[in-house]
């Protein structure tokens, strides 16, 4: 019986070849993609001061964040979940950009707990942002990447959803709720619990137009159709609100112009992220998968925080999650080149560094396991009428 030892925590996964090889080939595919876009690729550090690291956005990731103490200074320190605030860091303070721009990132985070249950700890995140522009285009620009992402690493079937976080909060503040009830009633409207949500009406802590016009919202999710819907019921409430259903709709056609493949779904009660975001929010599904492949929105605030507001928008996702579900394949070639061992003979020694000049892989044996066995190679090289050529593995010939 395996001794317990040597067991990972729970929800912190490990990769072993040919495995750990082909989500490094994605790894690599990833950002050739986006540096063809035009991103920028960033490596924020693994750890930060929970002051810098819980800034703005972080503070919806509190709970998730593993916290520790610097043995340096005694200054409290955070591991990062996830990597959107330290983007915006990088943006306000390291780099400073005053225009539009784009970065990208891929490395993995740490969380106290799974964002569902049976779900990972520790995802190899990767994503794009986009600052400086807050116009829609710059929207239609990351969820393109996005599905270009699912599409590049072989997830076909995919379908997106759409929603908008100001609906719900201009309801929320028209109707003055309280700052401490506000959380309840936001708990209720993500879950799209009506029962729930009818329950506080009863218990006299939720107004009736309000719960209306909550009911209403929880309900508006389906095809694009629903925006018709929503119109009829919430339109000429709110500036904010006819505001958020024009770009939700404009969205819409931008996606159907430029994917009209892709199924597409409207959810307006939808609010993940939340705290954070001010805008769009976007989502990938893979259908019969009660997760996301992919999530994304805009963030306008979060800047602020860190002394520079500034537009942005982008999308995350787990790429170990992406590679299990893709048919993304590694196409560098299997096998490899089995060398004898011998630091002698100049003539091997220059043949074998050519042939990993060339890309070749070449695995030297060692003068106490000079068999070929366990190497993975499909060839072997030989001296044969006194130059070195590389054979088929089991042809071999002796000159």
């Amino acid at each position: 019986m395996q001794s317990k030892r040597w067991l990972l925590p729970e929800g912190v996964q490990e990769t072993v070849p040919p495995e750990s090889w082909r989500l490094e080939a994605a790894r690599r595919a990833l950002l050739d993609l986006y540096w063809r876009w035009g991103y920028e690729l960033i490596r924020p550090p693994l750890i930060e001061y929970l002051d810098s690291l819980l800034t703005g956005a972080g503070h919806e990731l509190d709970l998730h964040t593993f916290k520790l103490t610097d043995q340096l200074n005694g200054r409290m320190m955070g591991v990062r979940s996830d990597m959107t605030t330290q983007a915006t860091r990088i943006d306000a303070h390291r780099l400073a950009a005053t225009g539009p721009a784009r970065y990208c990132y891929i490395g993995s985070v740490l969380r106290t707990r799974p964002d569902e249950p049976g779900g990972s700890r520790s995802p190899l995140q990767v994503g794009v942002e986009k600052f400086g522009d807050a116009h829609l285009h710059s929207d239609l620009e990351i969820v393109s990447l996005m599905l270009e992402t699912l599409h590049g690493m072989g997830i076909e079937r995919a379908y997106l959803d759409l929603g908008h976080v100001a609906i719900y909060r201009r309801l929320v503040a028209l109707a003055g709720v309280s700052a401490d009830f506000e959380p309840t009633l936001f708990d209720v409207v993500q879950r799209k619990s009506r029962p729930d949500l009818d329950r506080l009406a009863a218990d006299g802590r939720l107004g009736a137009s309000l719960h209306d016009r909550l009911a209403t919202l929880i309900g508006l999710n389906g095809p694009a159709s629903v925006l018709d819907a929503a119109r009829t019921a919430l339109g000429g409430i709110d500036e904010g609100i006819d505001h958020a259903l024009d770009e939700t709709a404009a969205m819409v056609a931008l996606i159907e112009a430029h994917y009209p493949d892709m199924p597409l779904f409207v959810d307006l009660a939808e609010l993940r992220g939340y705290r954070y975001k001010t805008g769009l929010l976007f989502a990938a599904f893979a259908p019969g998968l009660g997760r996301e492949l992919a999530r994304g929105g805009r963030y306008d605030d979060v800047g602020s925080a860190f002394g520079r507001p500034r537009p942005a928008t982008g999308f995350s996702a787990d790429l170990n999650l992406l590679a299990a579900l893709g048919d993304f394949t590694d196409d560098r070639p299997a096998g490899g080149i089995f060398a004898p061992s011998d630091n002698d003979d100049e003539s091997l020694l220059a043949e074998i560094r050519r042939l990993r000049a060339c890309g070749e892989r070449v695995v030297v044996a060692t003068p106490a396991h000079p068999e070929t066995t366990g190497s993975g190679c499909d060839r072997i090289l030989e001296q044969i009428d006194g130059t070195w050529q590389v054979r088929p593995l089991g042809d071999r010939q002796h000159g």
